[in-house]
């Protein structure tokens, strides 16, 4: 390629270290020691090397700050590291960052874009100047007071127009009714001509009062008009010009889309569009091929080297709505990359999906309590509550086999595979019902323990920070007031030990992720759960235990309290 080289030599001795036999399964892995020794080196030029116009926002003076200069946007970034194997058989590594950044390359520290839309005489920049200009027009005649005005009067007339309308209606209403209690109290004392003389004439009052109506109803009607006239005149241009910029912009995308071009370790190339056909939406989603194992791979394809590991980190401040913690490693989004990254590794042997074995093999359910309508299991962690797209061993399963008689759906409600500890299941579709309307309304109490990786100063209080799925990267949860639902959690703490603290999680609500995000997210505990392989750090398990549980027994009324320890 006639570029220069971002292939970067190792600094620190590699000889010791034992190169991975498959490459890197991108969406669930632990970083090889390899990787790591190349992220290690790439943090220190991030932190000490590297002038930044870009703020990642560590102003935590535990954490060293990186020679930055504020800018409007203090945010961390994702980075990555490829190591690879070059032409010559010296092994080195890539780095890369994902999304967009000001200096973009960065003296070939970094990889380039797959397509680099910082050149101003590119077509997307000369383009999007242009959808600029017309969206400031927009603004610009949005704002003029006569347009503001003319809408004003006009919203205003509408309003008063329907309100005299349904004032009218109302009176008629009113006098019909009045016509009819008439009739109804001489009905059987006049005489029958004589009634039917009222009657017509009732009839007639009501031909008249809905002509009446109708004429007066077309009146304001041409007075709004009027109205609506002199707003139209002034919108008509924004509406041209909006539409102006729509077209304009559905032709950009469509070529930038066309500069997404991707490659695969036997020469093939598609494009992004064509990648994300069948999926749901099929549209590619913003920033798709921008993060940092596209970009990678793809520079590493274009100057024939090989793949051996790959390894993302996170680096400065986390977004408000994601759990991220600087320098924690995390796996490449599914929704964005997951379609072009199962097309760039075709033919490279890459370690099998972890996801797809089985983890509740070999383990066995305890009941702790049971009787003719309840039982109480102990799940173990990594064990699924119900059967999952790939897998089918789950409580629910191996339910209907030990109670094949039971009516209903039997589990009541779920855990996270990785938590451990008590969940209740139904014998009867009746008990199903009550018990599932207990947890409804929330008169079910519910404990679980968690061990925390860190120290954490309160000795107890609430969180409240809505929750919603990362459509990007499921099954990440996002907080989000805009659209998420209502998560509370009490929390209490137990113990505080030399780098952990142990704690009560008193949940309120039940969504998915609740404790492990109000746990992890900065604006909760801002510590993450003990083993936590999506918002912390992987360990031998998730510490997180559904300790006891509490209601009034469907059938008896009595109260049913049953309490299992955790394991930790």
């Amino acid at each position: 390629m006639a570029q220069n080289s971002c292939f970067t030599h190792f600094k620190s001795p590699i000889e010791n270290i034992e190169l991975p036999t498959v490459f890197t399964f991108p969406f669930y892995y632990d970083p090889h020691p390899i990787a790591l020794q190349a992220a290690k080196e790439l943090q220190h030029k991030i932190e000490k090397e590297i002038q930044w116009n870009h703020d990642f926002g560590l102003n935590d003076q535990s954490i060293p700050k990186v020679h930055a200069q504020k800018s409007e946007l203090t945010l961390g970034k994702m980075f990555g590291v490829l190591v690879v194997k070059n032409k010559q058989g010296q092994l080195g590594y890539l780095s890369a960052f994902s999304g967009k950044l000001e200096e973009e390359n960065l003296g070939n520290i970094f990889v380039p874009s797959i397509y680099n839309r910082f050149d101003d005489q590119d077509y997307f920049c000369i383009e999007s100047e242009k959808l600029d200009k017309l969206s400031k027009q927009i603004d610009k005649l949005s704002a003029d007071p006569k347009l503001i005005q003319a809408k004003e009067n006009y919203q205003s007339k509408k309003k008063e127009f329907a309100e005299i309308l349904h004032a009218e209606r109302a009176i008629a209403k009113k006098k019909s009714k009045a016509r009819k209690h008439v009739r109804n109290q001489v009905a059987s004392e006049m005489d029958p001509n004589d009634y039917k003389i009222l009657h017509d004439n009732h009839v007639q009052k009501s031909i008249n009062e809905k002509f009446y109506y109708k004429a007066y109803e077309e009146h304001l009607s041409k007075k709004l008009a009027k109205h609506k006239s002199v707003f139209d005149n002034l919108n008509d241009e924004i509406i041209a010009l909006k539409e102006e910029r729509k077209a304009k912009s559905i032709k950009v995308q469509q070529w930038l889309f066309d500069q997404y071009n991707f490659l695969n370790s036997k020469g093939n190339s598609k494009n992004v569009v064509e990648l994300f056909k069948g999926r749901i939406p099929d549209i590619p989603p913003s920033g798709a091929g921008d993060c940092a194992a596209p970009k990678l791979i793809q520079y590493a394809y274009q100057n024939e080297y090989e793949l051996i590991a790959l390894a993302e980190f996170w680096w400065g401040k986390a977004p408000n709505s994601k759990v991220r913690k600087h320098k924690n490693y995390y796996p490449a989004c599914r929704g964005k990359c997951e379609p072009i990254l199962n097309f760039m590794l075709e033919g490279i042997n890459v370690s099998p999906n972890p996801l797809l074995n089985n983890p509740a093999f070999g383990k066995k359910l305890e009941t702790i309590y049971e009787d003719e309508h309840l039982v109480f299991i102990n799940k173990p962690a990594e064990f699924l509550s119900v059967p999952g797209k790939f897998i089918t061993d789950s409580v629910q399963e191996r339910m209907l086999k030990k109670y094949p008689n039971a009516t209903g759906p039997l589990i009541v409600h779920r855990l996270d595979m990785s938590t451990s500890g008590l969940l209740v299941v139904a014998k009867s579709k009746d008990v199903h019902k009550v018990v599932q309307d207990y947890f409804k309304r929330k008169k079910i109490k519910k404990r679980y323990v968690a061990l925390l990786d860190g120290i954490i100063k309160e000795d107890q209080g609430f969180i409240d920070l809505p929750l919603r799925l990362d459509i990007d990267n499921r099954p990440f949860q996002l907080v989000c007031y805009e659209y998420g639902k209502s998560c509370r959690t009490k929390f209490e703490v137990i113990e505080r030990y030399k780098t952990t603290t142990k704690v009560y999680f008193y949940p309120i609500t039940g969504r998915t992720h609740q404790l492990r995000v109000h746990a992890a997210h900065r604006d909760g505990l801002a510590t993450p759960i003990v083993g936590d392989d999506l918002y912390g750090i992987k360990k031998d398990r998730l510490h997180l235990h559904a300790e006891s549980i509490a209601f009034e027994h469907p059938i008896t009324k009595k109260l049913l309290e049953v309490q299992v320890d955790a394991e930790f």
